[in-house]
């Protein structure tokens, strides 16, 4: 009896733990979308309520066409979103782009100085964007690309991450595959094309979803590069838009483009979760 309680009490455990973890990640996520349905009356009221008011569509609908007042004139949620959108699409498709090709003239090319420019690649990694700050700001503004979506994108393209991630990959493919294809007559551009990519599409889809997020919620700089709102990402417009002066913060609409921000993200998780799975655990292609 002891044994099978003890048993019992085991399998409960885990389960326990992850439901005290689900709830200290979703509380915070619950208590934004209540104050996103609210009056700023009601959100200023000690305790705030933790259920929705009716308040949700007049909010939302504020949020999303005209955008939070004060000393911050926030763009709307949809031109922030639309900023966002184009800056987390390019640094993904740039991203992969590079990081394939690169990781493929590394493994299946023969020339001096292959592991010497790898071990550059993959030093870079010691080296995040806010230590290389200043000289990418420098180069930037050379450049004459404040302001503007290249600006904001370009200089974050470059990953020793996906690099690195590929190159594991390219290493597993049987030499028999290459030589069939040097038999078959392709070159190194439709063995690249016709072999490789498709072999290659469970990663692609797994650094999709890491590379996506991580150019949805880049802050810094976003924050260093445009001058201008209308081409503020929304991440950063989030953090606008709280006032430190005497200009009150307009709560509801900072709520409704918390949780508006929060949609891409999740759908992309969503949509890609099987391929982001395989791509990171399965090893027979």
């Amino acid at each position: 009896m002891n044994a099978q309680a003890l048993g019992a009490r085991t399998q409960w455990l885990p389960h326990l733990v992850l439901l005290i973890g689900v709830f200290i990640t979703a509380f915070p996520l619950w208590v934004t979308f209540v104050a996103s349905t609210l009056t700023p009356q009601e959100i200023a009221q000690t305790p705030m309520r933790l259920y929705p008011s009716g308040e949700i569509w007049a909010n939302y609908s504020e949020a999303w066409s005209k955008g939070a007042a004060g000393t911050y004139l926030s763009p709307p949620a949809s031109t922030l979103l639309f900023n966002s959108l184009i800056v987390a699409l390019i640094v993904t498709f740039g991203k992969i782009a590079v990081s394939l090709i690169s990781a493929y003239a590394v493994v299946f090319f023969k020339f001096p100085g292959r592991m010497l420019f790898f071990w550059m690649i993959f030093i870079t990694l010691m080296l995040p964007v806010e230590v290389r700050i200043v000289p990418t700001y420098q180069v930037v503004t050379d450049l004459n690309l404040l302001n503007s979506y290249a600006g904001l994108t370009l200089p974050l393209i470059a990953s020793a991450t996906a690099t690195l991630l590929f190159r594991q990959f390219f290493l597993t493919i049987p030499d028999e595959l290459v030589e069939a294809a040097k038999i078959d007559g392709a070159g190194p551009l439709r063995f690249f094309k016709d072999v490789v990519v498709p072999l290659s599409r469970t990663n692609i889809a797994a650094m999709f979803v890491i590379l996506f997020i991580y150019g949805w919620n880049q802050y810094l700089w976003p924050l260093l590069i445009t001058t201008s709102n209308s081409l503020d990402v929304i991440v950063v417009a989030i953090k606008k838009m709280i006032g430190t002066g005497a200009e009150p913060t307009d709560w509801h609409i900072v709520m409704s483009t918390t949780i508006l921000a929060l949609v891409p993200p999740v759908l992309v998780i969503i949509a890609m979760q099987k391929s982001f799975v395989k791509g990171l655990t399965d090893t027979e292609k």
